[in-house]
Parts: structure tokens; sequence; C-alpha cells
């Protein structure tokens, strides 16, 4: 184990972890400690992080706390939900995609502090491990990355405990004994993990969901909303245009009162095992049935088609932490020119965990009622067309079926 550290960068939450994290490096490598904390809207108080850190030594000037909401949805959650993706065909992502902002902050406050290294609380089982690093080397190749799970031998969270209250490390109350399950919170979802949710036949209980009512608790009336969108990212409700953190934070408001985006999913994790999470993404759950609804009216049909083939490949590499890796700005590209005429408005029902979208129109719409109507279209299409459309199209299925015969 190197000992040559001068300066770390941590993240650090001021929970548990993090701050038994914060005191082991000091003792491990003898080195001055930034922490760096990152508000994306895991609806936390983050002052408490900011006295425990100072009261485990760390100097003023070394304590850095960031609204980062914005620039989390603007530039990483909005880009994103272009490509409409999914991993695996149903996971949103809000984990996945919070990391790398997490790591880019991290590397510039590196830079600006002399830091040569950072740290990270991620375990050696888990995929944020891989996300935070590939981040880590893909904006500063040198520089040195210290993961203490996989170095220390405080194995358990009755060795965490004992370590913190061995050095005087405040715990919270609700930390002390085994937690039920283990939750990772920021603007776009929730996530619950391990423990009580870890046998995948067992129906989560109702206290695990964080961000969202249960369906049959919600109202007996549908809610109707109209989502306005330009160049593929929403910027209105009802109207009201809003900055990307505000407009998730209201879909998010409604996705919860209409019991909306609950997920409980076994996926397979980069590092080769799988795992059962349960994730809530009431928003996400609404902007992606928007969107794809807004691009059903001002996409061509071959570029959507596209869009659909590689976005499982583009998810996938945000899942595994490639998001500065160049395929992922390649294809960001590629989705960010599909976007440039998305534009117009949704209106979607919400009602008891359902997003249905009811209708949509915009200004660049491909769709031409002259065509597609049972009335009178003598104008604008002939039928008699399809025929040798057909025979053209059948000509090579014919040949196969008479040279096999």
């Amino acid at each position: 184990m190197a000992r040559d550290i001068k300066k770390v960068v941590l993240a650090y939450s001021g929970g548990l972890d993090t701050s038994v994290i914060l005191k082991w490096l000091q003792q491990t490598y003898n080195c001055e400690v930034v922490t760096f904390t990152a508000d994306l809207g895991q609806g936390e108080e983050l002052e408490p992080a900011r006295k425990k850190a100072l009261l485990l030594g760390i100097k003023p000037e070394n304590i850095f706390i960031e609204d980062l909401r914005e620039e989390f949805v603007r530039d990483f959650v909005f880009p994103m939900f272009r490509a409409n993706a999914l991993y695996e065909g149903q996971y949103l992502l809000g984990t996945s995609i919070a990391r790398p902002l997490i790591a880019q902050r991290q590397i510039e406050i590196a830079n600006r502090t002399g830091a040569d290294a950072v740290a990270h609380g991620a375990t050696g089982k888990g995929n944020d491990q891989v996300r935070f690093e590939l981040a880590y080397y893909a904006l500063k190749p040198d520089i040195k990355v210290i993961a203490p799970w996989r170095e220390w031998d405080l194995t358990s969270r009755t060795r965490l405990i004992e370590f913190a209250e061995h050095h005087q490390i405040p715990i919270a109350r609700d930390k002390r004994g085994e937690a039920p399950f283990s939750v990772d919170a920021n603007l776009l979802h929730s996530s619950s993990e391990g423990k009580a949710l870890e046998d995948p036949w067992n129906e989560p209980e109702e206290f695990v969901y964080q961000r969202t009512i249960s369906p049959e608790a919600a109202p007996d009336r549908p809610t109707h909303i109209e989502i306005e969108f330009a160049k593929g990212d929403p910027i209105a409700i009802d109207g009201e245009r809003l900055s990307p953190a505000a407009l998730l934070t209201k879909l998010n408001a409604l996705g919860k009162a209409n019991g909306i985006g609950r997920l409980d999913l076994v996926e397979n994790r980069f590092v080769g095992m799988k795992s059962r999470g349960v994730y809530e993404t009431p928003g996400g759950t609404i902007l992606l049935a928007a969107h794809r609804g807004i691009e059903s009216l001002t996409l061509d049909r071959g570029a959507m088609h596209l869009k659909d083939e590689i976005m499982p490949r583009y998810a996938e590499l945000i899942y595994n932490g490639f998001w500065f890796a160049p395929e992922r700005e390649m294809l960001q590209a590629l989705i960010d020119r599909s976007q440039t005429h998305v534009e117009g408005k949704v209106r979607l029902k919400l009602y008891k965990g359902n997003t249905t979208v009811v209708g949509r129109q915009s200004p660049k719409s491909l769709y031409s009622q002259q065509h597609v109507t049972f009335e009178d279209d003598r104008g604008v299409y002939d039928q008699r067309d399809a025929a040798g459309f057909i025979r053209l199209n059948a000509l090579r299925l014919r040949l196969m079926k008479r040279g096999r015969d």
C-alpha cells in the first residue's frame, strides 16, 4: 500500500462510512484531507456534513459543499433522457448518472487545491467503484485513487461502529446496529438495496419506498399534465417554464402523488454478480413517456429505429461507468443531432402508478392526417402504388421459396 499521499479529496456525505473513511485516511496515510459534498437533490440537510468535517479536524478552506442540482439535471440527466436510456430494458440509471458528475468535481477540486489523490466510499463488490475510478482516470490519468473498502480490515458495520466510537466520531442514532437496507438518492431517483431486500422472492415492505406513495393509495381521479419540449429537452409543465432542476422536482412531486415510478429489479452488475434493487424514479418515469411521445410525432422512422437500436449500448456504457469514454460521446453526438426538431407538447394522464400519453402536438410534426385518413385520400395517396411496393419486397421471399422446393 502506497503511503506517499500528501493531500486527498474525499467524496464525503457525512454519514458513518465516509466519516470513518476520513479518520482512516488521516491515520493510514498521514495526509491532509479535503472533503467534497455534493447536493444532487438527495433531500438531506448538508450543513451537518460541514460540522462533522470540522469536528474531525478538516480545515474550513478544505471543506467543499456545492449545490449541483441544476448542473446534474441539465448536463447529465437530460442528455441521457434524449436517448430514452434504459438499462436491461427497465432501469432509468439514477445512481449511474450521478457518479461522473461527483467524480468530475472531485478532480476539479484536486486541481484547485493541489491534491495528488482522490478517495471514494464505494465497496469492492459494487458498480460505483468502477464508475468513480473510470471517471477519475479519464479526467486525470495520473491521479492516485484510494478505495478504503479494498484496503482496510473494517469488514462489517459492527467494526465500523466500533472504530467510530473509539475515535469519538458522532454516529446518527438510526445507524447503530444493522440497517434494514442501504439507500442512495438524488434528484432523479432513490435506490434501496441489501439486507431485507436480498432475497428476490420476498416482496418489498411498504417502508422501503422513499419517493412514492403506493399506487393503491393514489387518488381515484387521474391527473392531467402537459409537458413542452425544445430540442428534445423538457422546458415547461402546464405552460410554466422551469429550470431543469425545478422541472424535475415538479415531475417528482406529481409522480409521487400518483404512485408512479416504482421498480423492483434483479440486474446484472458490471463486476459480474446479480443484485436486487428497489428503485423509485417518479419524475423520470413521466419524462421518459413524454419524450417518447413527442418523438413519435417528430422523428423520422429511420432515425427513431436507429436510436432504439443504439440505446441499449448507450445505457450500458452509462451503467458501467464510461460516461467520459469517446464511444459514449460519439453516441451522444448522434443522439443530440436527432433531437433538432423534437419540439412541441405532450399531454399525459397520471393514474395509480401509470403514465399514459393521451395527446401530442408539434410545429415540426411529421404526422399527416391527409395520408392516414380513412376518408377520401385521392389527392395525396394512390393506394394502387402499394401493390408494386409489396411485390418488390416479396421478390426475395418468392425466389427463396422456389429455389428450395
